[in-house]
């Protein structure tokens, strides 16, 4: 792969991800605005925008693009869409990266959004069970959840773990999201919380699945020359990876791992130029806590089968050997479906420009996001260095 330019991150903002009032389209605006703002530029700077969003038929507004660049004062900029599934954040920013990287565009803004929990409960799994393959798993009434408890009872099998272990990935992550204002849950929580709250399917209970949220975020992506010429703090993006599994569960080689995350990683690295061993930190996609074990293994952070053992002896903590979601990931920072991956980069920004606040990681100089979408269909991984 040969590009054109450098790409960098100029500005980041997000919303806060929880339950709002606001419809979808304010908060995409609220994002971007800040976004914008926070990289010191004018509307008029931006040359198009780039949305991810699920289920904008929800809250009764598809096709955000245009009303996002109305609403900034810029209507006659072009504008995409793009969906797929709760990787769509990381998707939307990778179609940024490339056609930035190739030339096409000096400055983008790409922001994700969602706004679900208006729905209820049984209306959002519904919504959630269309991404799946939904032949073979939503109709046949396999959520989430049961899906990535079928993976949880595989991995339980198959190594030494017990449901304690997930637990502690639940606490660690509750640990870090009380330290960011922005988080859905700033809340506290003990393993024996987990353990003591409803199975929600066996073996995974209410605590380690990540809550249905609401959320905007937003990030200014642009060329070297144009960071440079407008000043301010900013970040270099150097690798980029995307890969893909069967659509369905049922169709892979192995129930504890996620094929399109080791090749989307593969690539990033080789991208960047460098290997799992050089990542400072990582928002990793941690919608069920056996999720976040399976990624920091297939990311090549730690041997398969080893992921347990490293939460179990605290190495994935904030400012150890690895820190793991230290925005409060999924768990407890939140699931904006068409947010979450851009999220992760505002995360990035945050921890490399000194803008984290108590969740610094310290010394920190290349950070890494990884996001799939469904059980790991699609899946976006790119690396970041501080400039």
């Amino acid at each position: 792969m040969t590009f054109v330019e450098k790409v960098c991150v100029l500005g980041a903002g997000s919303t806060k991800y929880g339950k709002l009032s606001e419809s979808i389209a304010d908060i995409t605006t609220q994002a971007s605005v800040s976004a914008i703002e926070s990289a010191g530029i004018s509307p008029k700077d931006i040359q198009a925008s780039y949305i991810s969003n699920v289920f904008g038929v929800a809250d009764k507004q598809v096709h955000l693009g245009p009303v996002l660049m109305s609403r900034l004062g810029i209507p006659d900029k072009p504008s995409l869409t793009i969906e797929s599934a709760c990787g769509s954040g990381s998707v939307s920013f990778r179609e940024a990266y490339a056609n930035v990287a190739a030339g096409f565009y000096d400055c983008l803004v790409v922001t994700g959004v969602e706004k679900v929990t208006h729905t209820g409960t049984e209306w959002t799994t519904t919504y959630f069970a269309y991404c799946s393959d939904f032949f073979y798993e939503g109709q046949a009434g396999a959520s989430f959840p049961g899906l990535f408890a079928s993976m949880a009872r595989a991995y339980l099998t198959e190594f030494d773990a017990t449901e304690e272990d997930f637990a502690a990935v639940a606490v660690k992550n509750h640990d870090n999201g009380f330290l960011n204002p922005k988080a859905h849950m700033q809340k506290k929580i003990t393993v024996d919380d987990v353990m003591k709250s409803a199975v929600v399917a066996s073996p995974l209970k209410l605590y380690d699945c990540c809550p249905f949220s609401d959320g905007a975020s937003s990030v200014i992506l642009c060329s070297e020359k144009f960071a440079k010429e407008h000043g301010g703090d900013y970040i270099e993006v150097i690798g980029s990876g995307r890969g893909g599994s069967p659509a369905a569960l049922q169709g892979r080689e192995h129930m504890t791992t996620i094929p399109s995350t080791k090749i989307a990683a593969a690539d990033a690295y080789k991208m960047a130029g460098i290997t799992a061993k050089d990542i400072d930190f990582a928002e990793v996609h941690d919608c069920f806590t056996i999720a976040e074990v399976v990624d920091t293994e297939d990311l090549g952070f730690f041997d398969k089968g080893q992921g347990v053992q490293a939460v179990r002896e605290g190495r994935t903590k904030l400012n150890s050997d690895i820190s793991i979601n230290p925005s409060g990931g999924l768990k407890s920072k939140g699931h904006p479906i068409g947010a979450t991956g851009v999220g992760q980069v505002v995360e990035v920004f945050d921890q490399l420009t000194g803008k984290a606040g108590a969740r610094t990681v310290k010394d920190a100089k290349i950070g890494l996001t990884h996001n799939f979408g469904a059980t790991g269909a699609s899946c976006a991984v790119h690396v970041f260095q501080s400039v």
